[in-house]
């Protein structure tokens, strides 16, 4: 009888990034932390959209780059060591030239996210 090991590693670089409407997203232990947390590198651009969640807790860890995130109608200061968590239901986009840390509580799901 074989078992699982009990970690799992992964190679951002390895990682394919898919369109998001923050830039462009890398992610990682969506499919196999059984609904836990997911794990993404996203690289925000300029254009970021306006979204909401309606379960997803995020939290922002700011890596690179400055900007600010609007949040409902408010607007944060971000810079490197900055970190954010957005509750569900926060319309917020990202503004400025920003590499980020984003950890999505539960699992990212593509069908909790919509345009504001």
């Amino acid at each position: 009888m074989t078992t699982a090991p009990a970690y799992e590693v992964v190679d951002f670089a390895a990682v394919d990034a898919v369109r998001c409407p923050c830039g462009w997203a890398r992610r990682a232990f969506g499919d196999s932390s059984a609904g836990i947390a997911s794990l993404h590198v996203v690289q925000i651009e300029q254009d970021s959209e306006t979204h909401v969640h309606r379960r997803t807790t995020e939290f922002y860890y700011v890596l690179e780059g400055t900007g600010h995130l609007e949040l409902d109608d408010e607007r944060v200061p971000l810079r490197p060591g900055v970190a954010v968590m957005i509750r569900p239901g926060c319309r917020h986009r990202a503004v400025g030239q920003l590499r980020i840390l984003n950890i999505p509580v539960p699992a990212f799901d593509p069908e909790d996210e919509y345009p504001a």
